[in-house]
């Protein structure tokens, strides 16, 4: 009597990608929410004045500031010194003629910091700048 040979059953085995990609739509959905909280600009403690300018047309254009140890950012960008803030801010206002400046410092900042950063941002031709501040709390 003669055996048959066994016939080799092979089992495919395939990974269900229907979970993994549950899971990945879930933490998509999850940085999408937290990723603006994020995004945090430079603390800068203004000064308060009377009649302060409006700080909603300060949210629309470049903003230059100044924190409490002197660094000086464009936007949320750090910039090393006075010099590289000319070459930042001569490029940016090429791709955007006519944007708005607005310089915002910490009010513990030296006045001589404050005004080495104006004299800056006019060298790099910057003809519409306007200076941050809040109005004083009641």
């Amino acid at each position: 009597m003669e055996v048959a040979p066994k016939q080799r059953r092979s089992s495919l085995s395939q990974i269900n990608v229907t979970p993994f990609v549950d899971v990945m739509l879930v933490l998509l959905i999850i940085f999408m929410v937290t990723a603006p909280m994020m995004e945090k600009g430079v603390d800068v403690n203004l000064p308060e004045v009377s009649q302060a300018p409006n700080l909603d047309a300060a949210q629309e254009s470049l903003i230059v500031s100044i924190d409490s140890r002197g660094r000086i950012a464009v936007g949320k960008e750090r910039v090393a010194d006075t010099d590289k803030l000319v070459a930042v801010l001569q490029q940016i206002m090429q791709q955007q003629s006519g944007k708005q400046v607005y310089l915002e410092a910490d009010k513990v900042v030296t006045y001589e910091r404050v005004v080495r950063v104006l004299a800056a941002i006019r060298r790099a031709g910057v003809t519409r700048l306007g200076m941050v501040a809040l109005e004083p709390q009641r």
